[in-house]
């Protein structure tokens, strides 16, 4: 089916086309209040154009900016910081001079800190959420669940914060008492990716506040505006100077995380992004032997069995698949679905992809933004064509939409699927799912486990016991049973295998960021003293 582009009067806001190609409905929505000047925040302060070290906004000292871009339009929306080496080496003194004092305080003094700043989140969720939109792409409604879940981080580690507890251990010697104290690691370097310009930043920067630690956290260079909204809220909050630091760059990224990493003020290292540049970072923090966390790649597996509710394995897979059109870390990314539901499975699933909505985030009733920029794009439509070029089938989508902006892609679906495709092998980060069949639990798992890395992994099933089965023989750190979303600020979050290591939220995440101290006491075993 040829495309068809029927124009429609515009409005005063907003204008729509709709287009049809493959049966997929898509919206094309032209902000004109928004596409060259700022959201409409209802509290403006929030908007930044600098960065904030050591409880105060500057600018790079070079005096050198960069340019951000709104995916939807490629347009510049606004310019912050490139800072260098020196600039990062600043923000680390000052997290240093601040870490003595707040490491200092009780877990109940930094709990009400967290608490608060939790609450001015909720209270400016909105102006988060269209910042967030304005600079990521994603959908309003995504970017508001974005916050919600962001702000819990907060809250989580606001109640971890009191509950840091040692052991009293019974010693083998006789006459020691032997007992750990848990103790602060110290300043942290923090990198976090712009999929999730919020979340991803308070998921690391709450347990290291939590823990006593002071922070330098580099914000993503497609995405700094949220960051720098939270770190307003951060100062509202009563944050001590140099407790928490941004700094920001695009050009100057790798030298901004050599410098965080090669910097020997800094003991603990956590970084979320690709596991080539986690590869690196590892590498420069070596010579340090510095803590390191790391949530890197993944090529997650979705299996649908036979005997799983068709209904909930569908939802599952357009949840998982395509939030954030299919730019996270664990969404699926290989489909697999066995011989017999296979044809039921892969009709459902179109149908539900052709109600989808594509446009501008800010436009009422869009269901999928555009990626993050012309790169994401390439990689998408190479992966797409990789596939047909070696017998898949495109069911729905496969092509760009030029006309809706130069980032935006049509949600796709490609069946009949081989483990020759590049999709089997490379994360798309992109809205394609390809779909796979199976015949047996054996082959399936074979399949699934044959990557290098390991983050997320989910089936379908009504069988318990395959449940069971199937859940302790994926190579992955997470697993969704029956389900399409498993992020939560009560579950430990991260992957095994290459990618990467070390716990996210829930109660492991704090421990990334402490140390535990062991105190023997020896000589406690004398008798007691008689006085008569």
């Amino acid at each position: 089916m040829k495309a068809v582009l029927t124009n429609f009067a515009a409005k005063p806001a907003i204008r729509s086309q709709i287009r049809a190609s493959n049966h997929l409905r898509v919206l094309r929505a032209s902000y004109t209040s928004f596409a060259h000047s700022v959201p409409p925040l209802n509290d403006r302060t929030l908007l930044k154009s600098q960065t904030y070290v050591n409880g105060k906004w500057i600018d790079a000292r070079s005096g050198m900016t960069f340019e951000v871009t709104d995916p939807a339009s490629g347009k510049v929306i606004g310019t912050m910081p490139e800072m260098d080496k020196t600039d990062v080496d600043a923000a680390i003194k000052a997290a240093a001079d601040a870490l003595p004092a707040f490491r200092k305080t009780t877990g109940r003094e930094r709990a009400k800190m967290l608490r608060k700043w939790y609450q001015l989140m909720v209270d400016n969720a909105d102006d988060l959420a269209k910042l967030i939109t304005w600079e990521n792409g994603k959908p309003l409604a995504d970017a508001k669940g974005e916050v919600s879940y962001a702000a819990n981080f907060f809250e989580w580690f606001s109640e971890e914060a009191p509950r840091v507890y040692g052991d009293t251990i019974p010693a083998s010697v006789p006459g020691n008492r032997v007992f750990t104290i848990k103790e602060p690691v110290g300043v942290c370097g923090l990198i976090t990716p712009w999929n999730f310009p919020a979340a991803m930043i308070t998921r690391k920067i709450g347990p290291a506040l939590a823990a006593g630690c002071t922070v330098v956290a580099k914000s993503p260079g497609e995405t700094p505006f949220t960051a720098a909204a939270l770190a307003e809220l951060a100062h509202r909050a009563g944050i001590p100077p140099g407790v928490v630091n941004i700094v920001t760059s695009l050009n100057n990224t790798a030298e901004v995380g050599e410098a965080i990493t090669s910097s020997p003020i800094v003991k603990k290292v956590s970084f979320t992004g690709s596991t080539r540049v986690g590869k690196l970072l590892m590498k420069q923090s070596s010579d340090t032997l510095k803590k390191l966390s790391f949530e890197l790649g993944g090529n997650a597996p979705f299996i649908v069995f036979d005997d799983a509710d068709l209904d909930t394995a569908v939802a599952g897979a357009i949840a998982s698949k395509f939030r954030s059109s299919g730019q996270t870390c664990v969404c699926a990314n290989r489909i697999y679905v066995q011989q017999g539901i296979y044809d039921q499975f892969a009709k459902a699933f179109t149908e539900k992809v052709n109600n989808f909505k594509v446009g501008s985030g800010y436009a009422e009733g869009i269901t999928h933004g555009p990626l993050i920029h012309d790169r994401a794009v390439s990689k998408v439509q190479s992966h797409v064509d990789d596939a047909v070029k070696h017998g898949g089938k495109v069911l729905i989508g496969g092509h760009k939409l030029p006309d809706f902006g130069p980032n935006f892609f049509e949600p796709t679906i490609i069946r009949d699927m081989t483990n020759d495709m590049a999709i089997a092998h490379e994360e798309t980060f992109g809205p394609v799912a390809g779909l796979f069949s199976f015949k047996d639990e054996a082959e399936i798992v074979k399949l699934a486990n044959d990557t290098e890395v390991g983050l997320a992994g989910y089936f379908f099933s009504k069988d318990i016991q395959r449940c069971y089965r199937i859940a302790e023989a994926l190579e992955v750190g997470m697993v969704g049973v029956n389900t399409g979303l498993i992020s939560d600020p009560a579950a430990p979050f991260g992957g095994v295998k290459e990618s990467g290591f070390g716990r996210e939220g829930s109660k492991y995440g704090i421990d990334e960021y402490m140390t535990t101290k062991m105190v023997t006491l020896g000589g406690m075993g004398q008798e007691l003293q008689d006085s008569s």
